[in-house]
């Protein structure tokens, strides 16, 4: 009869071993090097950080450049008066590239974040603090792929997302990060995770809490964010001085607090179409109302104020561009406009006070 089980593996030689051991280095070696050519690719023949002209100087919308993964900027003032921060913004004219390399920015009138991928066989990101000349004030690695930037008002509130795990809000397969940075204290929360949070007036606790897209209020101190769990999304209400959150409404993502602080931006789920789940909404915090604005295409942004009326936002881009940016009233009037070819992360910078 044949033997029911295999003859034991002659043991390898001190040579094979090394054979093996030496392709097993180089099929990990390969997948790390094709990882960081692509994530090279981004930035290849150009400099990561900012050319020494270029600042944050306003009135301008500050945006991500599509084609060169380099932050620019193109002025930003009122069709009628000429002003920035009213109730009609326009953006147009010239644009002027050369700030640094980010895959996510946003900014105040006093510095800015900038995301930034990096290389390796595992995603990470560097979160780099800006001051208003766009020079490096602190670099902070992550482990993740950047997905959400957010700066307070004042400067001094940082706020980032990550995916941990997965790359789209439209499944439920995905994980994030959220950390808060103090730049006045230094103190850095590395996971919104552990804040106290409230539902339906009980304490919360759930192993599949996720936050993402953080907005300050002016005092530093409230902030806005999305919390999702068990299927659901939500609104919660942050505190910093207490470290407490609680729920104020479902089916809110991204939220975006106006200049006022009277009205929060955000994306709704109208569909479960995972092509276009999505909807732009306001609410007003005051009453609680909630209002679907004129852009009937599906937003997958944290939508950013140009002013009290105007929001900006980054849609999938036409003639092979990544993106594009466009903006609408917030009131649900009026008609979305496109105001950059090839552009994302959107942000408008006043001018200096000096300069009011």
């Amino acid at each position: 009869m044949s033997a029911r089980f295999p003859k034991a593996a002659t043991p390898l030689g001190p040579r094979a071993r090394i054979a093996v051991v030496v392709a097993a280095v180089l099929l990990l070696a390969g997948g790390s090097v094709g990882y960081v050519m692509h994530a090279g690719q981004r930035t290849k023949g150009q400099r990561a950080e900012a050319d020494a002209s270029f600042t944050l100087a306003g009135p301008a919308l500050y945006f991500r450049d599509t084609a060169g993964g380099r932050v620019a900027h193109q002025p930003l003032t009122d069709a009628r008066t000429g002003g920035a921060r009213t109730t009609d913004a326009r953006t147009g004219g010239a644009r002027t590239r050369g700030g640094p390399a980010c895959d996510r920015f946003y900014a105040s009138d006093e510095g800015a974040l900038c995301l930034r991928a990096g290389p390796g066989v595992l995603p990470k990101t560097y979160a780099i603090v800006l001051d208003r000349q766009l020079r490096e004030k602190r670099r902070i690695t992550v482990p993740g792929v950047p997905t959400r930037a957010r700066v307070s008002a004042s400067g001094r509130m940082l706020s980032w997302t990550v995916f941990a795990t997965g790359d789209s809000y439209a499944t439920t397969s995905f994980s994030t990060r959220t950390a808060i940075l103090d730049q006045r204290t230094g103190y850095l929360i590395k996971s919104m995770e552990n804040i106290q949070l409230t539902i339906d007036g009980a304490r919360y606790h759930a192993p599949d809490v996720n936050y993402w897209g953080v907005t300050f209020a002016r005092d530093d101190n409230r902030f806005y964010a999305t919390v999702s769990t068990k299927g659901r999304t939500y609104l919660v209400e942050g505190n910093m001085r207490d470290w407490t959150a609680k729920a104020l409404r479902q089916n809110v993502e991204c939220p975006s607090l106006s200049p006022d602080n009277a009205k929060l931006a955000f994306k709704k789920k109208v569909s479960d179409d995972a092509a276009a789940p999505w909807r732009l909404y306001v609410l007003d915090l005051h009453t609680m109302r909630e209002t679907p604005l004129a852009e009937k295409h599906s937003v997958d942004d944290q939508a950013a104020w140009l002013d009290d009326g105007t929001l900006a936002y980054a849609l999938p881009g036409a003639g092979g561009r990544g993106s594009d940016i466009w903006t609408v009233p917030a009131d649900g009037t009026g008609t979305p406009r496109m105001a950059v070819e090839g552009g994302s992360s959107p942000v408008a910078v006043a001018a200096p006070a000096s300069a009011g």
